[in-house]
């Protein structure tokens, strides 16, 4: 195995080192195969090198690359209107990363609440969840509550209220006159595959309207065909003023993500004001359109639905024997391990020596994220391994 002596160590990764993938398989540099079930934690919902995506990506190689924003590329409006149309939304802000897509969502909440709302300068908050992830740049962890990411990292950014995750009397009860948003996951990807109870995005909807701020929705693990819908949101009929979107968007080839929303809150921002020498390059611009063309049809989010189904079904086997308590949604699941069997990162090692790739998160979870394009036998072969290593 590649040892990594010269990467800095921000993760600490299993003992396998990937040398080429295809679909829903890897192979390690000493010829192994392994299941993916973690997906690139949702950023190869279509598996590795899916060849729709491949045959963009190379067709845009052979052209230009990168422009920068000094000028218009052919490439950057119609994925701008493809992605439009999909969120149903007017204007498409393209950047690289899911943490580049929550600050440039900051950014445009807070000068909405200076330009549009009238909140006094330098007053702006915006109500965020307990548990959340949204990325660790320095203003993100600002309103983390996850110690590994917040400690020896301050000072810390002010105009955060953080309140219980699915609680909407105590979400309610922190908006305020200098209130200018409320942003949250639709369901916690990081934390654990956390659900939030029946009906609470309807209310955060409701809420929002009532109290004239804006709801941005975080949709950079949920969205994309994840839960069985285009949006997570989409499973209770909810549409925010601003999506925030990555992972999946650059099809687990080149780096992209996206705010989007209507002209009357993305069109607060002037020229010179945010930007990204490589946001909205004509490669991811090329990529990014052809993920959008993929979720035109409905049949990868129906896969997620009726796998998700599949899934569920397995894994309802296995509690009490090995598993406490699982979450699913779509085709995504936390598995919260009993502590008789292992620790998370104990049974992603022994999945892992099976020919399985999952990820545990906070101690005892078990995440599971197969890219969409999984078949059924390989659902049940990667269930069976689960079983086996819970129950030697």
């Amino acid at each position: 195995m590649t040892q990594e002596t010269h990467v800095a160590r921000n993760y600490a990764p299993l003992d396998v080192t990937i040398a080429s993938g295809e679909g829903t398989w890897v192979t390690d540099v000493e010829g192994r195969r392994y299941l993916d079930m973690l997906a690139g934690y949702s950023a190869l919902n279509f598996g590795h090198r899916h060849p729709e995506l491949v045959a963009a990506a190379t067709e845009q190689l052979g052209k230009v690359t990168l422009t920068s924003r000094a000028f218009r590329s052919d490439r950057l409006e119609p994925f701008a209107a493809a992605l439009a149309e999909l969120c149903g939304k007017d204007l498409v802000l393209p950047m690289n990363t899911g943490a580049e897509a929550v600050e440039t969502g900051i950014k445009v909440a807070r000068a909405w609440g200076y330009r549009v709302k009238g909140v006094a300068p330098e007053r702006a908050k915006i109500v965020v969840a307990h548990g959340n992830f949204h990325g660790r740049t320095s203003t993100i962890v600002s309103f983390s509550d996850d110690a590994s990411a917040r400690d020896d990292f301050g000072p810390f950014a002010p105009g955060f209220v953080s309140v219980p995750f699915g609680d909407i009397d105590a979400l309610t009860e922190a908006i305020d006159d200098e209130t200018v948003a409320v942003m949250i996951e639709p369901i916690q990807g990081e934390a654990g595959v956390i659900v939030p109870p029946e009906g609470f995005l309807r209310r955060v909807r409701e809420v929002t309207d009532e109290r004239g701020v804006l709801f941005v929705a975080d949709e950079i693990q949920s969205g994309l065909g994840r839960t069985g819908e285009t949006f997570a949101c989409d499973r209770e009929g909810v549409v925010p003023d601003l999506y925030l979107l990555g992972k999946a968007l650059g099809g687990g080839i080149v780096p992209v993500s996206a705010v989007v929303g209507d002209e009357s809150v993305l069109g607060v921002l002037r020229p010179g004001e945010h930007g990204s020498t490589f946001g909205g390059n004509p490669l991811a611009a090329a990529v990014g359109q052809r993920v959008v063309q993929l979720l035109s049809d409905g049949r990868f989010q129906e896969r997620a639905r009726a796998l998700g189904e599949h899934l569920d079904a397995l894994l309802s086997g296995l509690v009490g024997s090995g598993v406490a308590s699982y979450r699913r949604v779509g085709l995504w699941a936390g598995v919260d391990i009993d502590e008789s069997a292992g620790t998370g990162r104990e049974v992603t090692e022994a999945l892992l020596a099976r020919g399985v790739l999952a990820k545990d998160t906070h101690g005892q979870t078990v995440r599971l994220a197969p890219p969409l394009t999984i078949r059924a036998s390989e659902l049940d072969w990667a269930i069976e391994q689960l079983k086996l290593v819970l129950t030697r």
